[in-house]
């Protein structure tokens, strides 16, 4: 068996060497990747990790502008990782959707634009098709839900519209669903796309409890929704909450993360979810992680290369990848 670096589990050892081809290439192991933020001044920078073995960050290139106001996690294949919207500066939201090749470091492209200019969006995809949620412009919220091919380059198309303008949900999944969770006004409203069909929302479940600017990820099975903030009083939230994916239902508690957070990125394997950055009050280069298939508080991951808020992730093993 290959040495990746580290020294692997044999429950890790089985997962990839099934993915050897006859000429024995070694399979892309899921990598995490995250992407612009704000430490103090917008940055491109985008750092990456492997998700089954523990560490700090490094350094794999960056978008083609700075970006902050990105939330959460965005869409992915296997091969390729997107980034839509958000602000390239204080004051102006963007259409700009990158693409990067996730198993090649390197910086962003340009892939086509958003149908409408604006940050604070959250993206979430299939193997095939990503969908950029919600988000807003200044005082302007949006319900809007665009959509793209992701092996193919181009501007996005109208998927549908979620039940109210909101900005700062989260959107994670599997291979048939989208689902957002949250948003402004800190409301805690669950609702979910069929990922092959364009159309509007279709009511899931709750939240626990209302939040915005949540980290989310998922299994094949299990969406995980994690941190926020909450109002009345105002506080960061430390909470993980779980749903099944493919039922309907309320979340139910998972666990704790490692502080009160939001603003951070998460993402994923079949196995583990990641979340890095965020805010706790102060910046923070913090990365924790979970088992998705259990319930539990967070264990420590390693650091960011530095300490950002209003960042991304995706990664190339999410649940809208798995079968």
């Amino acid at each position: 068996m290959p040495n990746y670096n580290g020294v692997w589990s044999l429950v890790t050892q089985y997962q990839y060497a099934a993915d050897w081809n006859a000429d024995n290439v070694a399979p892309v192991l899921p990598r995490g990747l995250f992407f612009g933020g704000d430490v103090g001044s917008y940055i491109a920078e985008i750092d990456h990790i492997q998700i089954a073995s523990t560490g700090n960050a490094t350094d794999y290139g960056d978008l083609s502008s700075e970006r902050a106001n990105i939330l959460s996690g965005m869409g992915a294949s296997t091969t390729r990782g997107l980034c839509g919207g958000g602000r390239t500066d204080s004051i102006n939201p963007c259409n700009l959707i990158d693409y990067f090749t996730i198993a090649s470091t390197g910086s962003g492209a340009d892939f086509g634009d958003l149908t409408e200019a604006r940050a604070n969006t959250s993206g979430a995809s299939s193997s095939t098709r990503a969908l950029f949620c919600c988000g807003n412009s200044g005082g302007t919220a949006y319900d809007t839900v665009d959509y793209v091919t992701i092996a193919t380059l181009g501007n996005a198309t109208d998927f549908g519209n979620a039940s109210a303008t909101k900005y700062g949900v989260s959107s994670t999944g599997s291979s048939t669903r989208v689902i957002i969770s949250g948003g402004s006004d800190y409301i805690n409203v669950m609702e979910y796309f069929t990922i092959t069909s364009t159309g509007n929302a279709t009511d899931f479940g709750n939240l626990l409890n209302g939040a915005q600017r949540t980290y989310a990820c998922s299994s094949k099975t299990r969406s995980i929704i994690a941190g926020g903030t909450k109002t009345s009083p105002f506080a960061y939230l430390d909470v993980i909450q779980y749903v099944t994916t493919a039922s309907t239902g309320n979340a139910t508690d998972f666990g704790d993360m490692s502080a009160g957070k939001q603003k951070g990125g998460s993402c994923s394997s079949s196995v583990r979810g990641v979340f890095g950055g965020g805010t706790t009050g102060s910046r923070t280069n913090v990365i924790d992680y979970i088992t998705i298939a259990s319930t539990g508080n967070t264990s420590d991951f390693g650091d960011l290369t530095q300490a950002k808020d209003d960042c991304a992730a995706v990664s190339n093993d999410h649940g809208g990848l798995q079968t």
